[in-house]
């Protein structure tokens, strides 16, 4: 009923650019496309789990606070690198997993990615209705540029990772298989960690940096969506290995 009383044009802003984001990335499945419902439960998951990393981000950064002086480069280190990077990234990636890992529809390697990204943008558009009811049409537009497409990356990465896992597991190398699935939580988290850390410095330094840092970020993801996407391979599974 809330959306009924807020400026639609500001809701609009919110949204528009996260289905922009799902809509390119499922265009992209070539290979075979995924479910409806499938992929609508992975935006639903990751709205559920702005609420779960809300009350983790809450509960680390007071614990912080009482360690560190908020303004210290190791408070803010700690808040970017471990409270938030790990909470967020933590959540998509355990509700992608409960809900896709023994998916019969994940039987290809790139739809890792679509999953992933899925997950991160449900999260992203959820989180970017609050920011733009809360400070306007500006911060849409900005996070437009910045934010949206950020949680987009760090959704190809974890997918890329989660992919090739779901592929090893299906040969049988169990292994590489977990290794892969922490990949696919360690580096998106890094790299949200970044992003948060570079973002937050007042300084006209780190301005040009940030610029730069989302600047490879956006360009690698790109390349990563059109290369897997073009390399797109049926995930066997480890019985047809055997020969059973």
């Amino acid at each position: 009923m809330l959306f009924f009383y807020l400026n639609p044009i500001l809701i609009a802003a919110a949204i528009i650019p996260a289905i922009f984001l799902l809509i390119q990335v499922y265009r992209a499945d070539r290979l075979e496309r995924e479910p409806p419902a499938l992929l609508l439960s992975l935006i639903l998951y990751g709205i559920l789990a702005t609420g779960f990393a809300m009350v983790t981000e809450r509960a680390g950064s007071a614990l912080l606070s009482r360690i560190f002086d908020t303004d210290s480069l190791m408070y803010k280190a700690i808040l970017y690198f471990v409270v938030v990077a790990f909470s967020e990234e933590g959540f998509k990636y355990l509700l992608l997993k409960k809900r896709t890992w023994y998916s019969p529809a994940f039987n290809c390697q790139f739809d890792g990615v679509v999953y992933a990204v899925f997950v991160s943008l449900g999260f992203a558009l959820w989180e970017n209705i609050g920011y733009v009811i809360q400070y306007g049409l500006k911060t849409a537009m900005l996070r437009a540029v910045t934010a949206v497409p950020g949680h987009a990356c760090f959704g190809v990465f974890m997918g890329t990772w989660y992919g090739l896992a779901k592929r090893y597991d299906g040969m049988g190398k169990n292994g590489v298989s977990r290794f892969c699935r922490i990949m696919a939580f360690l580096i998106p988290s890094f790299m949200h960690g970044c992003y948060d850390f570079i973002a937050t410095m007042e300084s006209l330094h780190f301005s040009w940096i940030f610029a730069a840092f989302i600047a490879v970020m956006f360009v690698i993801a790109f390349l990563l969506v059109r290369n897997m996407s073009k390399h797109d391979r049926y995930i066997a599974r480890h019985d047809t290995y055997l020969g059973l």
